[in-house]
């Protein structure tokens, strides 16, 4: 069993701008103990800040009522008693001791020799002891120290040997490391200290923690660290998402981790932190699960001939099969598909030919704008706009909430309200749904909400906005264009009206 540590609020809280709450972290925390189900957390770093002790309470009353008290963790320093004092006060059971592993940190940062650095972690490891705690031990820039003076780390966990010491957790601090001397260096651990708790600990500066938290699993490590997506200082720790692909496919190793909820944490801290997850993020980002070449969806349709053992499904994710020139056909008819939406052969060639066009000019399609690319080639009916904004007004003063007046026509029939919002959309949206609600018509939540403007700082450009919307489970996206940045996210919310409306017409026909 491989034991999995995530730092996320502590060393993924070392991420640029990037701060949580106490009621953020007890929410993250409790996300990544009950549904990622990781064996541990390590939480803050002692004696930052008052708002950190209290956050650092909050979730060690939880946590003892949940039963897991043993699985929250706290850094703490070598400071004669005033990090063992500040997590013995908070409720907390584990310290994890940061000492130094490499000769250069010793000498140049302490201006200590090994043996007084020794003796004075012996002591600091006796005090918590004595005050009830757990002690495991960072050997901080251990990476640095097996290049330049392994001698020194020998002697460090040599002199550890008779310490109540769980856990030994060795760093590549710097992200220093390739994974041929991962494997070396953790290999030699392994055969030293055949006995010991070891973990690795990487960072991600030359885009190999990933590689190098695999060597180490290989070479007999008990434990990995791991921050949800990759959060940390300068690029960051080993994504909690690449160790479920490296530990479940690769090194096929038994562990707790509870792939299902995966996406559903790397969104809430996506959300929490600020910090976007990248799209071509794996497992995790918008296109991870996404095909675009033709030749690719031609050949799933044949037997999944372009799949491998990541399956969407597996992470609670679907395939998509994105719009683009070099889609093709079968792309297309996949997204037709599940659209519901059938087409002859010479239909199908001209809507092909309009997807490449509109690719060709570096448009930007989604399978919801299919129904109205149809629409626009084959004049169809079926697909007409039931829904349409008559007129609305935005009214935005000076120390007061913004109000919107609306007006729209569904199926032939008016209706208008009024309401007032955060912002002009938001008094938008709430006229809107108050005319939803009156109707008794069920409407999607917002999820997500981006503005993609040109550079360049010319007030009359066009802008793009993006919306995400969650209908009963069911997620799509609409987009509007236009230089105001409201009308662009109002039209991307007509075209989401008319997609849900047709698709009620549809289904109302077919029963």
């Amino acid at each position: 069993m491989i034991e999995v540590m995530d730092t996320t609020l502590r060393d993924g809280e070392q991420t640029a701008g990037v701060s949580f709450n106490a009621d953020e972290k007890l929410a993250i925390a409790r996300l990544l103990l009950e549904e990622l189900k990781v064996n541990r957390i390590e939480v803050c770093s002692a004696r930052v800040s008052q708002g950190e002790k209290q956050a650092f309470s909050k979730i060690c009353s939880w946590a003892e009522g949940a039963g897991c008290l043993d699985k929250v963790e706290a850094l703490g320093f070598v400071d004669d008693g005033l990090s063992i004092d500040w997590i013995v006060s908070s409720g907390g059971k584990v310290m994890n001791l940061l000492m130094k592993g490499s000769l250069r940190h010793v000498t140049g940062q302490l201006r200590k020799t090994p043996e007084q650095h020794l003796e004075d972690v012996r002591r600091n490891i006796r005090m918590a002891t004595d005050r009830g705690l757990s002690v495991n031990v960072y050997l901080e820039d251990w990476s640095g120290g097996m290049v330049d003076s392994p001698e020194y780390v020998y002697f460090i966990l040599d002199g550890l040997k008779d310490s109540p010491v769980r856990r030994f957790m060795l760093p590549d601090t710097l992200g220093i490391l390739n994974p041929s001397q991962t494997v070396a260096f953790c290999a030699d651990m392994v055969s030293r200290y055949p006995d010991r708790h070891l973990d690795f600990h990487a960072h991600n500066d030359y885009d190999l923690a990933a590689a190098n938290t695999f060597e180490a699993v290989k070479a007999g490590f008990s434990g990995i660290h791991t921050t949800v997506n990759g959060l940390g200082e300068r690029t960051g720790n080993l994504a909690v998402a690449s160790a479920i692909g490296i530990l479940n496919d690769h090194l096929k190793v038994e562990n707790t981790l509870n792939e299902k909820a995966l996406m559903r944490v790397c969104r809430y801290v996506e959300t929490i932190s600020g910090v976007r997850i990248p799209s071509n993020r794996p497992l995790v980002g918008e296109f991870a699960f996404t095909q675009t070449s033709g030749v690719h969806a031609d050949g799933d349709k044949k037997g999944g001939l372009y799949q491998n053992a990541l399956m969407p499904e597996r992470f609670g994710r679907h395939r998509h099969y994105a719009l683009g020139k070099t889609s093709g056909k079968a792309n297309i008819v996949k997204n037709l598909e599940e659209l519901g939406i059938n087409l002859s052969p010479e239909q199908m060639k001209a809507v092909t030919e309009r997807v490449v066009e509109l690719g060709d000019k570096k448009e930007s399609l989604s399978p919801e704008d299919l129904p109205y690319i149809v629409a626009d080639v084959l004049k169809r009916e079926n697909t007409q706009d039931l829904i349409k904004i008559v007129n609305y007004t935005l009214q935005l003063t000076r120390g007061m909430r913004p109000v919107a007046n609306l007006r729209i026509d569904i199926r032939g029939e008016q209706y208008e309200d009024s309401s007032a919002g955060d912002g002009q959309y938001d008094a938008f949206m709430k006229a809107l749904w108050k005319i939803y609600d009156s109707l008794g018509k069920k409407h999607p939540r917002l999820t997500d909400y981006v503005v993609k403007i040109p550079p360049g700082g010319k007030t009359d450009a066009l802008v793009e906005t993006t919306i995400t919307w969650d209908m009963e489970g069911r997620g799509f996206k609409t987009r509007g264009i236009d230089s105001d940045q409201a009308e662009a996210a109002i039209k991307a919310t007509v075209k989401m009206l008319n997609i849900i409306e047709n698709f009620n017409k549809d289904e109302t026909q077919d029963s």
